[in-house]
């Protein structure tokens, strides 16, 4: 974009003031920054030399050749993790634990250098510094050339096979398939919204996925510095300084995710309530916008479970502070909309305004809790409020300080948060939009400047938030969701997509994002329906919040210049839409609480791409415009305007349609009706799909004979850390009959009034529950809880 247009959209959207602010921001910013040391794109690396020495110990072994040094330690017997130096080694601060039980590792002595081998996992260690990992069998999985030193960092390869696909990266506006291309590792704000291809974006995370005909791996690099990854004949990824240190995981798809959320964390399990629709938008100024906002989806009859603020209820958009006039009433309309299911969630950006009279500036500045330049000044750059002064969130201290902050939103009611703005991003006119990279960090008491804290400030941000919240809400579950992060994000909060523009290429984009960040880690995520940047149309509309109702994360905002974004504001016949995917979101709360529920257990995605069924398929490898929801939904999204048509491939197996228990074959494609009401949503032939309406439970039967499945369903209080029940259901088929048996775990009661069974594309001519015969034939039944059910069947008129 030309500067003069770049100019304009700044002082449209943060005013002449602010765009004056950022010029002498990036000036100063230079000058401190102009000793800093860069790497240079042409710098030739140097080789590890021939292996020297190796010394074995029970996890392990550590080689020193010519010019450095590799740990390899295995962690568990699938979960290896390589360390080259020389170099920094990284703060922990991804990772979840740094004690594992002891992997039996065997070593052996190989012609070509070294094997190291436990009965999952085959690495072997060349004597000039390649490494090979295979699985226990010896397939192999990856192929690694001896690895370069760059300066203060490591250039690092790998082989690719022709047919390999790399999944993951974090936040990418790009196709899931990241190969071919190329990709910063660098937390970025694009400003005002992207477009897709754009790169990079605010969620940088360095793990990916190789999956090839012959299995798949996982690599994550623990290295927080600025970095470029390239994915052609060959993997790249080219660090700007710290140690080489990475995990290699091997093993199925699933084992994966789980191994890294164990090696990363757990992610976060929220309140139930986060499932429900949240409105949001850039531009509430006032308490009785929201109640007017509020009113609007009562007097619409349009369930609502969450109202956002963004910096617009701020005094002067300093952070934790309350408008004392525009929002004097915040606690009684919290209370007010407490009383009928709607929470408040407010933003909160890490900037605190340098001014004299604002005791949190003066506290964290009395204190030294800010960022200091090498001369020990506080470091400012211009955000909203004007000149802020930034937290070292890589004090323990500070993070501390930072968290009890929280009290002052949640004593007027606020019930969740939304961190923005901490990249850390700040108004630049030109360059790297954030603090200057000669910053001064505590990491811990072993120092550092933000070259190696940049990335890893918006995690720090959240652990403060969330170690505060759980300080000062002990009973309860934190809300936290972040535009910034680093790996370990999920173990405290959800992220988003930010600020897309709104358009139709956007919206298809945003389907790969989703799934990318899945893939990484991250599962707990979602759009701004109908994009941040823009001004949709009906359709547009209505397609974007069709695709976001089965998103974790289910939730409209959109940029202060963009015209109103409330379903009534788009015609009556899109609001009847919208309201029939808002009450078929709610009724599906049972099914999401129970895959987000799953997901926090195990790490896996909530939202998979459809090879998650078939890795071995290569036809589902590139799929990026349809995407499971748990374990039995398959959901395909209309991209593209003025289409009622969907061509689409299903995976291998029997699907049912959800809409009109229509059977189809799995393993090629098919082509269904998708008019503007609905669009094309499939249920994997076996499962049994949990629903709740008005406090009964439907337990929804897609059965096709000859094919079983085993389903859950999660409960608990909706919030805390208290009792829980598991409900397991399993389906099978015994001859001419179909069997459903029903098992429990936990000490939760029953939550539901009533239980409803119904059948989809079979129809029950006889049924027995708990050995009792139940009358009639059909579809349908009230059957209560029961432990073991029996059903004759025929196919379905």
């Amino acid at each position: 974009m030309e500067w003069w247009k770049l100019l304009w959209t700044g002082i449209r959207l943060a005013g002449l003031r602010n765009t004056l602010a950022a010029i002498r921001a990036a000036r100063l910013r230079d000058r401190l920054d102009r000793g800093i040391e860069r790497p240079s794109p042409g710098e030739h690396g140097t080789l590890p030399g021939v292996l020297e020495r190796t010394e074995v110990d029970a996890a392990g072994a550590r080689f020193r050749f010519t010019h450095a040094e590799l740990e390899v330690h295995f962690l568990a017997p699938d979960v290896v993790r390589l360390t080259w130096q020389p170099g920094l080694l990284p703060v922990p601060y991804a990772l979840a634990s740094t004690e594992w039980p002891l992997a039996a590792v065997q070593a052996r002595e190989a012609p070509e250098g070294w094997l190291l081998y436990t009965p999952d996992l085959r690495l072997h260690v060349g004597r000039e510094g390649s490494v090979d990992l295979r699985t226990g069998a010896g397939t192999l999985l990856r192929h690694e050339p001896p690895p370069e030193q760059l300066g203060m960092g490591w250039l690092h390869r790998a082989t690719l096979r022709p047919e390999e696909h790399i999944y993951g990266l974090g936040e990418r506006a790009t196709g899931l398939n990241l190969r071919p291309g190329r990709y910063r590792m660098w937390n970025e704000d694009p400003q005002g919204g992207y477009s897709p291809g754009h790169d990079p974006l605010y969620l940088c995370l360095p793990v990916y996925i190789g999956l090839h005909r012959a299995g798949c791996y996982l690599i994550f690099y623990e290295n927080s510095f600025d970095a470029h990854f390239g994915f052609a004949e060959h993997a790249e990824a080219r660090f700007a300084g710290g140690a080489l240190r990475y995990y290699l995981i091997g093993g199925p798809l699933p084992r994966l995710l789980e191994r890294y959320s164990a090696l990363t964390g757990c992610p976060a399990f929220p309140p139930r309530w986060v499932l429900g629709y949240h409105h949001s938008r850039w531009g509430f100024r006032t308490a009785a916008q929201i109640r007017e906002v509020a009113e609007g989806f009562r007097r619409h009859d349009l369930p609502l479970s969450a109202i956002h603020l963004d910096i617009d209820h701020m005094d002067g958009y300093r952070v934790f502070t309350v408008d004392p006039e525009r929002f004097a009433e915040l606690p009684e309309l919290a209370k007010a909309l407490g009383e009928r299911g709607v929470r408040l969630v407010a933003i909160v950006d890490p900037g605190v305004k340098q001014d004299p009279h604002f005791p949190l500036f003066q506290e964290g500045e009395k204190k030294g809790y800010f960022c200091r330049t090498p001369k020990g000044r506080t470091v400012v750059a211009p955000v909203w409020p004007g000149w802020c002064a930034f937290p070292d969130f890589t004090a323990p201290e500070v993070r501390a300080w930072w968290g009890e902050q929280y009290r002052r939103l949640l004593d007027v009611g606020i019930a969740g948060f939304w961190h923005d703005m901490n990249e850390p991003a700040a108004f630049m006119a030109w360059g790297e939009r954030t603090l200057p990279l000669s910053t001064v960090h505590a990491m811990e008491g072993r120092g550092g400047d933000h070259r190696e804290a940049h990335n890893l400030y918006g995690l720090l941000h959240v652990r403060a938030a969330y170690e505060g919240l759980r300080r000062l809400r002990p009973s309860h579950r934190p809300f936290l969701f972040s535009r910034s992060g680093w790996a370990g994000l999920q173990r405290y909060a959800w992220s988003w997509t930010g600020d897309t523009e709104s358009s139709w290429t956007a919206l298809r984009a945003t389907i790969a994002t989703i799934l990318g960040l899945g893939l990484s880690g991250i599962p707990g995520s979602g759009p701004d329906i109908g994009g941040f940047a823009g001004a949709p149309d009906a359709e547009l509309y209505v397609r974007w919040l069709q695709m976001a109702a089965f998103l974790p994360l289910f939730r409209t905002h959109s940029r202060l210049d963009a015209p109103p974004r409330e379903p009534w504001a788009f015609g009556e016949s899109a609001l009847e839409i919208v309201r029939e995917f808002l009450r078929l979101r709610y009724r599906l709360l049972p099914y999401l609480y129970t895959a987000v529920w799953q997901s926090a257990q195990t790490g896996w995605p909530v939202v998979r791409p459809l090879f998650w069924l078939d890795p071995e398929d290569q036809t589902l490898w590139d799929v990026d415009d349809a995407f499971l929801l748990g374990d039995a939904l398959l959901v395909a999204p209309v991209v593209s305007p003025g289409e009622t048509r969907r061509r689409l491939r299903l995976p291998r197996g029997h699907w049912l349609d959800y809409w009109t228990s229509t059977l189809y074959e799995g393993g090629g494609e098919i082509e269904v009706e998708a008019p503007l009401e609905r669009i094309p949503l499939f249920v994997r032939a076996g499962a049994i799909i949990p629903t709740e309406e008005q406090g009964r439970l439907f337990l929804h039967l897609f059965a096709v004979p000859s094919t079983g499945g085993d389903s859950l369903l999660y409960n608990d209080a909706g919030d805390g850390y208290g009792d829980f029940r598991v409900d397991r259901f399993a389906l099978r088929w015994q001859d001419e009959h179909l069997d459903v048996v029903w098992e429990e775990e936990g000490t939760f009661p029953f939550p539901y009034a009533s239980v409803v069974l119904e059948a989809h594309g079979i129809a029950c001519r006889r049924l027995i529950v708990d050995g009792r015969e139940i009358p009639g034939s059909g579809t349908r039944f009230e059957t209560g809880v029961f432990r073991s059910l029996q059903a004759w069947t025929q196919p379905s008129p």
